[in-house]
């Protein structure tokens, strides 16, 4: 499904204050998190009883499962470590940029694990080799990295030198930085990305969200707040908030889409975030129809509230062979169209002769829509109207989320009534920006793909 925006990355960190080994535990942690980057996975882990520099790391290209076995797992020995899963939106789909990044430098080593976007990269890069810096590195995330280890040099801990470089970087980050003997974790100061705190046992875990910590048998305790420097050292947690700003923008996108439906951000549950768009969606356009759907996975839920806002039955219309390839990123359009109907199939009976009402997060390109509403019309549907549960995108995002450019982007090339008969349907709805407390509250959201008002 290739007519999705996709989130670059989550990132996963423990510190077992019991000696325990954590490669395992990080493991189960990025299986949580996958839904994040399918693209590569990687994880270090440190002995903080052992000789300084005894980092060791495992990552490659694929799934978490295809990565990871448990002689590599086994071999992963320590306990303190960071984990990443990853898809790029800066940085070509290599195994050079998977992550975590490690990095040897004068006064030791350090890795990196890093979630988003900065905007200032090139500046942060050119000032690198003016100081007379060894920098190859393209990313982002290798940027930091090699900033942090030159700030290093001049600071008396390794969290002193993640603050100065985190008063450098702009854009929307959640990074975890392994020394021998630390782990730190920060969180940009608008919290454009989420990081948040749980325990589990005698380990403390910083994780990208709830459900990573949950899935490892933890506890939640806390989001990390936006601009919050934490440091797990084996005397405890020490918090420093030097970094905060009074403005906060959390990515509105992550309860559309991105997070996981049992994950918790920022005191808004993703479920129930998402049933209130679908309901929201329900009240500015009604329509009347016989069934209600969504698009698996990412409309489904929406689509059980527009269904209970509505009084429309919801159900299940396609079926998802999850078994199919996870990526269909295919140079022609008969080929994506292919690749939609081996993933996804029509049940029929559900359909033949019914109104449908078909509910999807976004429409980017707008070729899978299109080919769902061919689907669904060539197995008897009366008629499909499409619903949205995010406002038509517009604009770039530069802290970590793929939206195309605006060549791509069908929402700005056509407008919602042309939008509507290019993709086959008999009526169009999109989410309104107005809508979003319905969603979040008060929480004060980035919605910049969508109005253009960046916060940084």
């Amino acid at each position: 499904m290739d007519d999705h925006v996709k989130e670059e990355c989550g990132v996963f960190g423990i510190w077992n204050l019991g000696n325990e080994s954590v490669a395992h535990t990080i493991y189960q942690g990025l299986l949580a998190l996958q839904h994040r980057g399918q693209e590569s996975a990687g994880i270090v882990v440190c002995d903080t009883n052992g000789p300084i520099g005894n980092i060791c790391t495992h990552k490659d290209m694929g799934l978490v499962s295809e990565v990871f076995h448990k002689e590599a797992l086994d071999k992963l020995r320590g306990n303190i470590g960071i984990g990443h899963v990853r898809y790029s939106t800066a940085g070509g789909s290599v195994v050079a940029n998977a992550q975590p990044i490690v990095l040897n430098y004068l006064k030791g080593t350090l890795a990196l694990a890093h979630n988003g976007n900065i905007t200032n990269a090139d500046e942060l890069r050119l000032e690198l080799s003016k100081e007379g810096a060894i920098f190859n590195g393209t990313s982002d995330s290798e940027t930091i990295a090699y900033r942090i280890a030159k700030e290093r040099i001049g600071s008396d801990s390794i969290e002193q030198a993640v603050y100065k470089t985190a008063k450098r970087i702009k854009g929307g980050y959640a990074l975890l930085v392994l020394s021998p003997r630390k782990l730190v974790a920060v969180r940009d100061p608008y919290g454009i990305k989420p990081l948040c705190l749980g325990k589990c046992g005698d380990s403390y875990i910083v994780a990208s969200e709830s459900c990573a910590i949950l899935a490892v048998g933890g506890e939640f305790i806390r989001d990390i707040e936006p601009g919050e420097i934490l440091t797990i050292t084996k005397e405890g947690l020490c918090v420093d908030h030097s970094l905060q700003i009074k403005e906060r923008a959390h990515c509105i996108f992550e309860y559309i889409y991105f997070a996981r439906l049992d994950s918790k951000l920022d005191g808004i549950n993703v479920y129930d975030a998402r049933i209130a768009g679908g309901m929201a969606l329900a009240r500015r356009y009604p329509v009347e129809a016989d069934v209600v759907t969504g698009v698996p996975d990412s409309g489904l839920v929406a689509a059980v509230g527009y269904a209970k806002e509505s009084g429309i039955p919801f159900s299940l219309t396609f079926h998802k062979n999850s078994y199919v390839g996870r990526t269909f990123i295919k140079p022609t359009q008969e080929e994506r169209a292919n690749a939609v109907q081996a993933k996804l199939s029509v049940l029929e009976p559900v359909v033949r002769g019914k109104r449908i009402v078909l509910i999807d997060d976004s429409i980017v390109r707008g070729t899978t829509i299109a080919n769902l509403i061919h689907m669904l019309r060539g197995c008897g549907a009366k008629e499909v109207h499409v619903r949205i549960s995010s406002p038509p995108f517009l604009y770039p995002c530069y802290y970590g989320t793929d939206v195309p450019d605006n060549s791509q982007l069908i929402a700005n090339n056509m407008t919602v009534e042309e939008i509507c008969t290019s993709i086959g349907a008999d009526s169009l709805g999109y989410m309104d920006i107005s809508d979003f407390p319905c969603m979040t509250g008060n929480l004060p959201i980035c919605k910049a793909c969508f109005d253009n008002r960046y916060p940084v």
